[in-house]
C-alpha cells in the first residue's frame, strides 16, 4: 500500500487527490497547503485523506510532513521546487512537478541542465525517480511528441499550438494558477531554432491559425513554455534530432494578458506613484481571482453564462521517413467546461491537467516506469508511454492524428 503527499491543494493538486481517492493501492494521501483550511476543505471529502499545514519553503517541514511517503506530488508554484525536491530526496521518496523549475542566479535553459545532469544524479543515487512537468502542457504534449516522433527517421520542427476559447460571464483571467499563468505570460519566449536555443518577444510572431470546428482564425503568438526548453535538450536522445521547437497560445486570456503587459502591469521592477512603492506584476495577481476549484464555483460560473466555449491543442511534427517529407498533425480531445463539470465536479483545465499529472502518479504508483532520476516525460519509454495513452482513454482524453507524406496522400488514425 502506498502513501502519496500531495503538495498544495489548488486546482490541479485537489484533482490529483480526488483521483487518488480511487486507487486500490493508495493507503493514504496526505493534503499538505500553508492555507490548512484549503486543505481541510479537500481532505473532508476524501475518506483517505488528512489535512495538514506546511510551509513548503523549509525543506524541514516538508521533511516532518513526509515521513513513509511513496510520492510526492508538487502542485505549488514554480520557486517551491528545489525546495520540495530536496525534501523527496531526503525521504527517498518518487517526485513529479507541473512546471518547470528555476534556480536563482540561472535561466530556463540551465536551470533545466541542471536538473537533467546534476539533479538526476542525485535522484538517481537516491534509487528514485523525479518527473518533471506533468500536467497537460507540459506533460501530456510532451508524451505526444515523443510518440508521434517515434514515426520518423528524422525531425525536423516540433510547433505546439494552444488555443484556450472557455470565457464566461464572470471574469476569470486563467483557469489555472494566475500567478503561473501571468508570469510566464510577461517573460521572453524561448525556443529552438536551428539546433539552439533563442529568445524572441513576449506575444511576437502572431499568426492567424484555423483549427477543426472553430468557425474563425485564431491570433495564435509566442509564449514561453518549458516545452521548447526540455525538448530541446533532449531533442538528440529523444526526439529524431529535432532543430525547430515552439509553443504557440492562444485565446481572450492572451489578448488580455498582452493589453496588461503593453501598460507595464506585468513587470516585477519596484515603482513608485504619489509617494507609494508598489510592484506591478504583485498589484495584477492580488486583484486576479483564484482558478475555480470548487463544485459550487464552477457550476455559478455555468450557470452565469458562458461566452465562448471551445479551444484547440494541436501538436505538428514534421521531417521524413523513408527519404521522403512528412508531416503529423495531431489532436487532442477532452471534455470541455461544462462536459468536465458533469464527468467530475471541475474545470475543464482541472480535468485535463490535474487528470494528465494524476497518471504520471499512477505510473510511480504501478511501477510503470523502470527509468530513475530526474528526467521530462518525453524521456519516458515506450512502455511508460503506452501507459499514458491506455489511462488517458480511461479518462476520456484521446488523440486524433493524420499523417501527410510528399504526395499528400492523407492517412487517419
Amino acid at each position: 500500500m502506498k502513501v502519496v503527499l500531495v503538495l498544495g491543494t489548488g486546482a490541479q493538486g485537489s484533482a490529483v487527490a480526488r483521483l487518488l481517492e480511487k486507487e486500490p493501492v493508495v493507503d493514504k494521501i496526505i493534503c499538505a497547503d500553508y492555507d490548512v483550511q484549503a486543505a481541510e476543505i479537500l481532505a473532508k471529502d476524501l475518506s483517505k485523506a488528512v489535512a495538514v499545514q506546511v510551509n513548503a519553503k523549509n525543506v524541514k517541514d516538508i521533511v516532518r510532513i513526509g515521513q513513509g511517503v511513496d510520492i510526492i506530488v508538487n502542485g505549488l508554484p514554480i520557486n517551491f521546487n528545489m525546495t520540495v525536491m530536496t525534501a523527496a530526496l531526503e525521504l527517498k521518496a518518487n517526485y513529479q512537478d507541473l512546471c518547470m523549475t528555476v534556480i536563482d542566479g540561472k535561466d530556463g535553459v540551465d536551470s533545466t541542465r541542471y536538473m537533467f545532469t546534476e539533479m538526476d544524479k542525485k535522484f538517481r543515487e537516491a534509487g528514485v525517480l523525479a518527473i518533471t512537468n506533468t500536467g497537460s502542457a507540459p506533460g501530456l504534449a510532451n508524451v505526444l511528441v515523443r510518440e508521434i516522433s517515434e514515426m520518423f527517421d528524422s525531425v525536423d520542427s516540433i510547433e505546439m499550438n494552444v488555443y484556450e476559447g472557455v470565457w464566461s460571464k464572470k471574469f476569470i483571467p486563467f483557469w489555472w494558477s494566475p500567478d503561473v499563468a501571468f508570469e510566464d505570460m510577461g517573460e521572453t519566449p524561448v525556443q529552438f531554432q536551428n539546433g539552439k536555443f533563442i529568445k524572441t518577444e513576449a506575444f511576437g510572431n502572431p499568426v492567424m491559425m484555423k483549427f477543426p470546428g472553430i468557425d474563425k482564425e485564431i491570433r495564435m503568438v509566442d509564449h514561453n513554455h518549458e516545452e521548447p526548453i526540455t525538448m530541446g535538450i533532449n531533442s538528440e536522445t529523444c526526439l529524431k534530432g529535432a532543430k525547430n521547437i515552439l509553443f504557440r497560445y492562444g485565446g481572450p486570456h492572451v489578448e488580455l494578458s498582452q493589453a496588461l503587459f503593453n501598460m507595464g502591469f506585468l513587470s516585477k521592477k519596484e515603482r513608485e506613484y504619489k509617494g507609494v512603492k508598489y510592484t506591478p506584476f504583485d498589484l495584477v495577481i492580488e486583484h486576479s481571482p483564484a482558478a475555480p476549484k470548487y463544485k459550487e464555483e464552477i457550476e455559478e460560473i455555468i450557470e452565469k453564462g458562458l461566452i465562448t466555449e471551445e479551444g484547440a491543442f494541436q501538436v505538428l511534427v514534421k521531417g521524413e521517413k523513408d527519404g521522403k517529407p512528412m508531416t503529423v498533425t495531431s489532436y487532442v480531445n477532452a471534455p470541455g467546461l461544462i462536459e468536465a463539470y458533469q464527468k467530475a465536479g471541475i474545470s475543464h483545465e482541472s480535468y485535463l491537467t490535474g487528470q494528465s499529472a494524476f497518471i504520471f502518479t499512477k505510473m510511480m504508483l504501478e511501477d510503470a516506469v523502470s527509468q530513475k532520476g530526474c528526467i521530462a516525460p518525453e524521456v519516458l519509454d515506450s512502455k511508460a508511454r503506452q501507459f499514458f495513452f491506455d489511462e488517458a482513454a480511461k479518462l476520456d482524453i484521446t488523440f486524433d492524428k493524420e499523417v501527410k507524406t510528399q504526395d499528400f496522400a492523407s492517412l487517419r488514425g
